[in-house]
């Protein structure tokens, strides 16, 4: 039992770590949503799935050691949460420290990680409007109406405001 609560352990430690990877691409994510530089924030989502496919391999590796130490307390493994299972290592102080000890750092990594999201997130969806309102600006200056200007023989010589109907800018 002592060698895969280590192995536990040691499998947590390394999500914690991969985690905290995750973490601080999130957070050099924040000016590059603000700058907008799409470039840049391909660049990371594509080490941020590199990171992702690592933490997917060291979950199926948990739950396989957690199935292990379910079938020799003989619980069913459904039923095993890991803070129940630090809950039962009264009987190995030293183990049920570091166990209770990953735990807490994978849970302040998580909790961070989620409120970095959710601030990008945020920022994603303020880029996005702000990009709903340029387009909708283009869209009414070029649908805007012609102005009341009169030319010396009384007619009227008004232009429209913004582009000219029917023109295509390619640069907006």
């Amino acid at each position: 039992m002592a060698s895969l609560v280590e192995e536990l352990v040691k499998v947590l430690e390394q999500e914690n770590s991969e985690y905290e990877m995750l973490l601080e691409l999130s957070r050099s994510k924040t000016p590059v949503i603000v700058g907008r530089d799409v470039k840049k924030l391909q660049s990371i989502t594509d080490e941020e799935q590199i990171v992702v496919s690592r933490l997917n391999r060291l979950e199926q590796k948990r739950e396989e050691v957690f199935q292990d130490i379910a079938n020799v307390i003989n619980k069913d493994v459904k039923e095993l949460k890991l803070k129940s299972l630090i809950d039962m290592m009264d009987s190995q102080p030293k183990e049920k420290q570091r166990l209770s000890d990953v735990y807490k750092r994978l849970q302040d990594t998580i909790t961070i990680m989620r409120q970095v999201n959710e601030h990008n997130g945020e920022l994603i969806q303020l880029s996005l409007e702000m990009v709903e309102f340029d387009l909708n600006l283009i869209q009414s200056m070029r649908l805007a109406p012609e102005t009341a200007n009169y030319n010396r023989g009384a007619e009227n010589a008004g232009n429209f405001m913004g582009h000219s109907r029917g023109s295509f800018d390619t640069k907006q």
